[in-house]
């Protein structure tokens, strides 16, 4: 399987449209002609520029309109040969970075600042409204591309959870933790899943957004085929707590093991808790880890190898722990591992290294690197190796 962004043509004529329909066209043909079954994702933050410029983006209703025609659009082209969509990847990563901008704790209490485009700052009160839009704008796609799409089309989301790890395994700490995941994913996975704001979230920023309909909240709500989680990190640590809200965040400490990312605080067990949570919370009965990976420090050596031995074991570590969530039942039915080869990083250029395979960007010469090696046996045996 594999899955790429499939990238809305930002160009404004006929011809580059038909450019790019031409090129996924290729590149789905060319998946099926190797044995791969092709999962597109309709968006990777990639807002065409005129949206932007005439309509403020996704601060904009207009926008989760356009969305939907376009996620229909994608549908009736490819819906011959690809039956899997993510419709929006990562909501946080383009609402939060890109309208406001996010601190993350990376222990010892540090925190760096994380920014996306369109690199702009909005109140809290008018973020809330945003993240609407981009919900909206989601559950107008996944109607779209069941009105547009074959039968048998299935969709779902991508969305990088933010998950509340306990302290312990016990059922005092679980509750707590599962109370906040909930409540602090409640502009997105919440509603999305379930259909409503949280009390808490709406009295939040003054409580006078965001301004919804109970239609809206409908549309956001659609039935899925399958959820997706991006999951990297523990976004906080939990132990109950005797006063409202019934838990409370345990500080990272300073010297807590951390990946090349600056933000990548390391612990394998939230890639059990996170498929854990969205059964036990929201009764997922379809999941994807549809992001999971690390940067590396990864260099071509003299012997034409890249020796990528923190990967290896980052990969085998967080796949014992989905072994362990699989082995209690919990439906994952797939992993896409990010990423395939070396790319583009928005937030850290060609610097910070996620692929498998080694990239040289000026020759565009490709390596497999040890942790290719790694995962290529694992997907042979389906196994932790």
């Amino acid at each position: 399987m594999s899955r790429h962004p499939l990238i809305r043509s930002r160009g404004r004529g006929t011809r580059t449209a038909k450019a790019s329909r031409d090129f996924y066209n290729r590149l789905v043909d060319e998946l099926l002609a190797a044995g791969i079954e092709p999962f597109a994702t309709l968006y990777h933050w990639d807002l065409p520029q005129t949206l932007e410029d005439a309509h403020g983006g996704w601060r904009s209703k207009e926008t989760a309109k356009a969305f939907a025609d376009y996620a229909g659009f994608v549908a009736e082209q490819l819906g011959d040969r690809v039956r899997h969509y993510f419709t929006i990847n990562e909501f946080a990563s383009f609402v939060e970075a890109g309208y406001q901008g996010v601190d993350v704790q990376v222990g010892g209490g540090k925190t760096i600042h994380l920014g996306a485009a369109p690199a702009v700052s909005v109140s809290d009160a008018e973020l809330k409204q945003v993240r609407h839009h981009a919900v909206l704008g989601y559950g107008l796609a996944v109607q779209a591309i069941r009105a547009q799409g074959p039968e048998g089309t299935k969709v779902g989301f991508a969305e990088n959870i933010r998950v509340a790890v306990p302290v312990l395994d016990t059922p005092e700490h679980v509750r707590a933790a599962e109370a906040a995941t909930r409540e602090r994913n409640a502009g997105f996975m919440t509603v999305m899943m379930e259909g409503r704001y949280t009390d808490d979230y709406l009295a939040s920023a003054g409580g006078t957004t965001p301004t919804f309909t109970d239609d809206e909240l409908a549309i956001i709500a659609s039935p899925l085929d399958f959820v997706g989680i991006n999951v990297y990190r523990p976004g906080w640590y939990i132990e109950p707590a005797d006063e409202a809200p019934g838990y409370r965040d345990v500080p990272i400490n300073a010297s807590h093991p951390k990946m090349l990312s600056s933000w990548h605080v390391f612990d394998p067990e939230v890639l059990y808790w996170a498929p854990r949570h969205m059964q036990s919370i929201w009764g997922a009965q379809s999941i994807y880890i549809t992001e999971n990976g690390c940067a590396a420090s990864d260099v071509l050596t003299a012997d034409g190898r890249v020796y990528d031995s923190d990967r290896v074991m980052f990969l085998r570590a967080y796949l014992t722990q989905l072994q362990r969530a699989t082995s209690e039942g919990i439906p994952v039915h797939g992993y896409f591992h990010w990423s395939a080869q070396d790319n583009l990083e928005w937030m850290d250029g060609f610097g910070n290294r996620f692929g498998l395979i080694y990239v040289d960007f000026e020759t565009l010469e490709r390596t497999p690197k040890l942790s290719a090696d790694w995962f290529r046996e694992a997907v042979r045996r389906n196994a932790v190796v």
